[in-house]
């Protein structure tokens, strides 16, 4: 069992330049929690008075407080937000645990430090669900969209052109993933006071869709694409009919996979970040000097990163959203989306060997495609071993200098986007996480003898005695 840990400050490292990164991997009622349980917590000085826990909070917690030379030593286990600094590194004990952003690949030099300092380190941003859960409202969101393809569409000889999805919601973020999962020609959200002429032109092979339950279609908009021919299918009375048999459907003929997504995450948050400080970018500082009401959209991705992104910018009143897959990011297609758009938010994760080798945004579109002042998110980032689909984009920015310019185009890839008006929400939300991983049913307080298969993926280095 991990009997003494440590809760490091967040200071001044590779990925946390200026030291800017001000939240803390536990809040003091999670450190409760491991009081109770019969944890010796150890907490650095003002580890959390940037998002507003002081000291004598942790105090009050049970915890002990420490230097920062005091607190690395002696540890069973050390957990911190970000991975640690260079000479934070010697001051661990060999054989002990540190649990945190590790970024393995992205900061070489320290991970070989770690390895000859015989630390086991275990990566939060790879610790998974074993098995995968997935949310009632999402998973009603894809049956109601297969539905709709399945039994709307298909049977009535209808191909699958182009999805205009109208409003957004849990359930409605479903239904986007899955439409874009049968490779749509195109999809474009539209806030639920969409008119017609905002649709644009359309063809047989256009569908509306819709949730009643929260469009009220004051506008009669259905009633005036039912004039035009225009094909529509409502959410609603599908998940009020048949939403229990669906539900219990899925379940039976998608067994959960051995492993889902990450137990420790604020992906919707990170994608929330980005595409709202793109928006600022657009407004305040771009040449364009557009509102969001007045921008156009283009989401690459729509996992749980580009959903961020996709719900933030429908929040923030951005009237057309056109969310990209893999049949819309090919060479050859993806221009016709990148020529108009305002703002391009790159949602989209690469497998290994294609970093640094496929390019989704390319330095040539940036020069000779995009638009002067058009804003580009990267919200996946990395580093010059570890490259994005962006190429622009050689390394990650930081709160110290977070946007660059390149051919007249703005370029932003924070490092820790809920950095950007999500920190405290998210220091919370990273302690839940935390604090059930050790205690929870992955009960990884017992030590690395006893990992969970969702954990022991995570161990990047390490087992060492």
């Amino acid at each position: 069992m991990f009997k003494k840990i440590g809760l490091a400050k967040e200071i001044e490292s590779p990925e946390n330049p200026g030291a800017l990164e001000n939240r803390v991997a536990l809040i003091p009622k999670d450190v409760n929690k491991l009081v109770k349980f019969g944890c010796d917590v150890f907490v650095e000085f003002g580890a959390g008075e940037g998002v507003g826990f002081p000291d004598d909070e942790y105090v009050k917690a049970g915890a002990n407080l420490q230097s920062n030379e005091k607190l690395y030593q002696n540890k069973d286990l050390i957990i911190k937000f970000k991975g640690p600094a260079m000479e934070s590194i010697p001051l661990m004990k060999p054989g002990c645990t540190l649990f945190c952003m590790a970024h393995f690949s992205s900061f070489p030099e320290r991970a070989r430090l770690l390895e000859d300092s015989k630390i086991n380190v275990v990566a939060m941003e790879y610790v998974v669900q074993s098995p995968e859960k997935l949310p009632k409202e999402l998973v009603l969101g894809l049956m109601a969209a297969d539905n709709c393809v399945e039994v709307d569409l298909r049977r009535a000889g209808v191909d699958m052109d182009e999805f205009h999805v109208i409003g957004y919601s849990d359930r409605m973020s479903g239904v986007i993933r899955r439409l874009m999962n049968h490779a749509p020609s195109s999809l474009t959200l539209h806030p639920v006071t969409v008119s017609l002429n905002e649709i644009g032109e359309l063809s047989p092979n256009t569908v509306i869709v819709y949730d009643s339950s929260f469009f009220n279609d004051e506008r009669n908009l259905i009633k005036d694409l039912e004039t035009k021919g225009a094909r529509h299918y409502d959410v609603h009375p599908f998940v009020e009919d048949h939403g229990r048999e669906a539900l219990k459907y899925y379940r039976h003929v998608n067994p959960a996979p051995k492993f889902g997504k990450r137990k420790i995450e604020a992906l919707h948050e990170t994608g929330r970040a980005g595409a709202r400080y793109g928006l600022k970018l657009l407004n305040e500082i771009s040449p364009k000097q557009k509102p969001a009401s007045q921008a156009t959209a283009v989401i690459l991705g729509y996992g749980n990163v580009g959903m961020g992104a996709i719900h933030e910018c429908y929040d923030a009143g951005v009237k057309a959203i056109k969310v990209l897959g893999k049949a819309q990011t090919k060479k050859g297609v993806i221009e016709e989306y990148l020529k108009d758009a305002d703002l391009i938010v790159n949602g989209a994760e690469q497998p290994p060997h294609l970093r640094g080798v496929n390019y989704l945004v390319t330095r040539e579109h940036s020069k000779s495609l995009l638009q002067k002042g058009t804003v580009v998110i990267d919200l996946v980032g990395g580093s010059a071993t570890n490259r994005s689909a962006v190429e622009n984009v050689i390394e990650c920015t930081y709160l110290t200098d977070p946007y660059f310019e390149e051919d007249g185009i703005l370029f932003s890839a924070l490092w820790g986007w809920p950095m950007m008006g999500f920190m405290r929400e998210t220091a919370i939300k990273y302690s839940g996480q935390i604090v059930d991983i050790l205690l929870g049913e992955d009960q990884f307080i017992d030590g690395l003898a006893h990992l969970t298969p969702g954990v022991q993926q995570a161990l990047v280095c390490g087992k060492y005695n």
